[in-house]
């Protein structure tokens, strides 16, 4: 049973290689058609015929060959250059190909000169000059569809850079405050001269920054993979605030091997440290959640803080770039296939709510290869 290459190469992946093949089974086809017409309507002297036939296919391709040259330089000219030239050369090319269609006819078949020479060029220009005007239009569509794709291309790429440059500035703006608030401890333990705790700080934060620097900013991780991550932060943090924050994560096992952005929770319980644990002498509660309903994950960061002042929540809404840009990055990534939802709790505290497609491994593998051919298709 024969198998159907799916991987073969574009035909127009390598353009001269395409023209060639586009040319000469073109005027195959040519001398085929004519050919099968000879024999239909009973030709006499077929040989002769077929002779003059394969003069008139040879010619042309020659005939072809000088223009294809004459329009690829003026193709990317300014259009009445273009459409001036290729009229005049079209024109005198039509003229050359019948006349020697003509001189090759009456010297194969001399007995039908019965008419004078100009009048039997004028009688070939009809043929010769729909096969070449044929031959033209072809050669410009098909040039000018290429280019299109290549352009569509260029503008993915173009896209895909854009959309990459952007998340990765999006997630970096989210470290340099805790990375200011770490090593500002670190420096403060040295300077007590504690230093297991500082070199047990120093350590976590390596560790996390090793991830940070790993994972690229579109990628996607294992969200059991991102609380180890969260936690790395934690521990950090927990050094600083010590039994003031207090961390419970509530994950499903459905969840766990889910896809999410990598450093997604990161910010949002940064948020939470700043604003619930930060002013409460007592500090506060953070909660971490993930559920799986209807192929949806829904992720959740919960505070015990002080929540909003009514007065002044539209201010404090929109404070600290890491809620805005995981909003960004959300966007970025899903589109418009996502929720992102955060307000005060009736019984006080704060609390965020994610809902995304919920997406594992073996998705993102096959989301990777259509997106592969996508773009191979439009290369094409």
């Amino acid at each position: 049973m024969a198998v159907i290459d799916l991987n073969a190469e574009p035909f127009f992946s390598n353009k001269n290689r395409a023209f060639w093949n586009l040319q000469t089974v073109g005027w195959i086809g040519f001398i085929i058609w004519r050919g099968a017409a000879a024999l239909a309507n009973d030709t006499e002297n077929l040989f002769q015929f077929f002779i003059y036939l394969l003069i008139s296919a040879v010619t042309g391709y020659s005939l072809t060959l000088i223009l294809s040259i004459i329009y690829g330089l003026v193709i990317d000219r300014r259009p009445i250059i273009t459409w001036s030239t290729t009229a005049i050369v079209f024109l005198l090319a039509s003229i050359i190909y019948s006349y020697m269609n003509v001189l090759t006819f009456e010297t194969l078949r001399p007995e039908f000169a019965s008419t004078s020479f100009t009048q039997r060029i004028l009688g070939s220009l009809y043929l010769d000059t729909t096969l070449l005007a044929v031959w033209s239009a072809l050669y410009y569509a098909i040039n000018f569809f290429v280019r299109s794709e290549e352009q569509s291309g260029q503008l993915l790429k173009l896209e895909a850079h854009a959309t990459s440059a952007q998340l990765t500035m999006l997630r970096y703006q989210l470290n340099p405050h805790f990375l200011f608030n770490t090593l500002n401890s670190i420096s403060t333990l040295v300077l007590l001269k504690q230093t297991e705790q500082a070199n047990a700080m120093l350590s976590r934060l390596s560790s996390f920054l090793r991830f940070t620097l790993i994972n690229e900013a579109e990628a996607k991780v294992l969200l059991s993979q991102e609380i180890e991550t969260l936690k790395l932060y934690l521990d950090i943090e927990k050094m600083r605030f010590e039994d003031r924050l207090r961390v419970d994560f509530r994950i499903a096992p459905s969840a766990e091997e889910a896809l999410v952005p990598s450093l997604l929770l990161q910010p949002l319980v940064e948020n939470a440290i700043k604003y619930a644990v930060t002013p409460e002498e007592e500090g506060a509660d953070i909660i971490v959640s993930a559920n799986v309903a209807d192929n949806i994950l829904i992720l959740k960061v919960t505070d015990t803080g002080p929540g909003i002042d009514p007065k002044k929540q539209d201010q404090q809404l929109s404070i600290g770039v890491g809620m805005n840009n995981t909003k960004e990055r959300l966007l970025q990534a899903y589109g418009e296939n996502h929720s992102f939802i955060s307000y005060v709790r009736p019984q006080g505290g704060f609390e965020v709510v994610i809902e995304i497609p919920l997406q594992s491994r073996a998705d993102e593998i096959e989301f990777e290869r259509k997106q592969t051919e996508q773009l191979n298709m439009v290369r094409s």
